[in-house]
């Protein structure tokens, strides 16, 4: 009997109101099977284990994601799977930074949450949940897990964790992975992509805790002053950023910011260019615009999201002391985060 351990963060998922008050609350998930007895119908044994003090996920900090990685390596060897129970607004932030975390990974951990309470009639997290278990347990014929990576499952679609993005805030289909396809589609079966999942070429897992914060985020827009973000390009403050450009990777010749970018290159820091698009890639060159972001030493994020790319850059500096490594690694895929 395989064993599926549910790690419950907090979120929309894990709640019910009370008939009392009216009031939404966290349910017990040590009485997982009242809300959700259809689990009981698996071949399997399920365990559960919250976070002490359940945090809606516009709260969730690096913090946090180290604690998620103590459980799973407590447990690694206990359990054949893991299904993370999380708000869905920062949870492609959650997949991507654990697909980094949990480098050599080999057993599946599948986020999933919900846009209704689990104690709503009407609620999507039930099969969100059911679904998320059976995809955590399958194996293929051999007994191997077949997803064996950080994924996202929401609505009828499993998504690479860290290719994937929340799109709507009121629609059950609430995330979308537009520059690489579904690793699976839920229908009367559980439909795999056998060759879109991600296989380590890692011999061991490795678990890592620490997380760098001191990365800095700046999107682009026309007119932006960019004397406000002075703050962002200092070294001491953030030593690397993540640059949001235009279509596919262009950024205004705007002399204050090609200073700022040059003089932050010059004093050692990274930056990283990501395209504002939901869907393509930096293409740096391409465009007279983006010519410069290629000449300085600026890294072209292809077509790795916002999330995975501070993600990426949170990892890397906390294992990596040398700037030239990180900028190196940036260009390499390491855990199915950009298309090769």
């Amino acid at each position: 009997m395989r064993k599926i351990l549910l790690i419950y963060t907090g979120g929309t998922i894990g709640m019910v109101k009370d008939h009392k008050t009216g009031e939404l609350k966290s349910f017990n998930f040590n009485h997982l099977y009242e809300h959700v007895p259809e689990l009981e119908r698996f071949p399997l044994e399920i365990s559960s284990i919250s976070f002490k003090y359940p945090i809606d996920s516009s709260e969730m900090t690096l913090c946090h994601w180290a604690d998620l990685v103590e459980i799973i390596e407590e447990n690694y060897q206990h359990y054949d799977g893991f299904v993370i129970l999380h708000g869905s607004d920062t949870m492609a932030f959650t997949a991507s930074a654990l697909s980094f975390m949990l480098s050599g990974l080999r057993k599946p951990v599948i986020l999933t949450g919900s846009q209704l309470p689990i104690g709503t009639i009407r609620t999507d997290g039930k099969e969100n949940l059911i679904t998320a278990v059976e995809i955590a347990a399958a194996t293929d014929e051999l007994g191997e897990p077949i997803v064996q990576e950080v994924a996202v499952y929401f609505e009828y679609s499993l998504y690479r964790g860290n290719r994937c993005s929340k799109v709507s805030a009121n629609q059950f289909e609430a995330f979308r992975s537009p520059n690489y396809p579904e690793l699976a589609v839920a229908g009367v079966s559980i439909e795999y992509a056998l060759d879109r999942l991600f296989r380590t070429s890692k011999k061991s897992i490795k678990f890592t805790k620490k997380m760098v914060s001191s990365v800095g985020l700046v999107k682009l827009y026309p007119g932006i002053p960019v004397g406000s973000y002075a703050s962002l390009f200092n070294i001491s403050i953030n030593k690397a950023l993540v640059i949001e450009t235009f279509g596919a990777g262009n950024a205004p010749s705007h002399p204050e910011l090609q200073t700022f970018i040059t003089k932050y290159l010059e004093s050692g820091g990274v930056v990283l260019n990501v395209t504002q698009c939901s869907s393509g890639s930096v293409k740096q060159g391409a465009y007279q615009t983006s010519v410069f972001f290629e000449k300085i030493g600026v890294i072209s994020g292809k077509d790795m999201t916002t999330e995975a790319a501070l993600a990426k850059l949170q990892y890397l500096l906390a294992t990596h002391e040398n700037p030239e490594k990180i900028k190196g690694l940036l260009h390499i895929n390491m855990a199915g985060e950009i298309s090769e």
